[in-house]
């Protein structure tokens, strides 16, 4: 696990708040889809423009519960950030110095080595696949990932990848915001530090959604299998 849990003290406070100790009790594995966030190159490699080196150590985890969502029933989507050579001006032009955001921009564009899932993920022929065009998945009008989740029936997002509090924050926000369940997985999800990782969760947690760790809903999804 790349980063410290979430503090017990800050957990319990949230759990106190909302009367429960989760957001969701219940998970039906058929209508749930693993989703992870820019577990590319361009974020992964050593050196590469947008590394998080806490990205290689989540791999097992997320290949672990992408093996578990499969076998109960439920999706794995594999989601890459890709952007046109035009890029998105308002990002590439503004919150990254030039020669940086060149290079991120190179190695975002599909067909571009960088661009590629990294070589350690578990993908398989049956997972979807598909581009994002801004930091959210769920941003209406950004992918094709929302749209082929509801055609399957989904309506539970376990959300994993990097960075934590960029894109699978964007994502799961956006999620709730267009009416998916959504869960960030904890030991799934990478960010440059502690600080950034343990922000976001915390925020999401206290107002969004839930926060779980893996085998935890690798637990809930077989009980929701057995209850079906």
């Amino acid at each position: 696990m790349p980063h410290a849990p979430l503090p017990e003290d800050m957990v319990a406070a949230i759990a106190a708040r909302r009367g429960r100790p989760h957001v969701y009790d219940r998970f039906d594995p058929r209508r749930t889809a693993l989703v992870v966030i820019d577990l590319q190159r361009a974020f992964m490699e050593s050196g590469a423009p947008s590394e998080v080196p806490a990205a290689r150590e989540i791999v097992p985890v997320v290949n672990k519960l992408a093996e578990a969502v499969r076998e109960l029933g439920g999706t794995v989507a594999w989601v890459q950030a890709t952007f046109e050579a035009g890029g998105w001006p308002i990002f590439f032009d503004n919150i990254v110095a030039p020669d940086l955001s060149a290079r991120i921009l190179a190695a975002l564009q599909q067909g571009a080595e960088l661009h590629a899932l990294w070589p350690e993920l578990d993908v398989r022929p049956g997972d979807v696949v598909v581009p994002k065009y801004r930091l959210s998945a769920f941003l209406p009008g950004t992918s094709t990932l929302p749209a082929i989740l509801r055609g399957r029936g989904i309506d539970t997002v376990l959300v994993a990848g990097c960075m934590t509090n960029v894109c699978c924050d964007s994502s799961a926000r956006d999620a709730v915001m267009t009416d998916f369940r959504a869960v960030m997985v904890e030991d799934a999800n990478a960010a440059r530090d502690d600080a950034s990782h343990h922000a976001a969760l915390t925020t999401f947690l206290a107002a969004f959604g839930d926060v779980r760790a893996s085998d935890e809903l690798i637990g809930a999804l077989r009980a929701g299998r057995s209850n079906a």
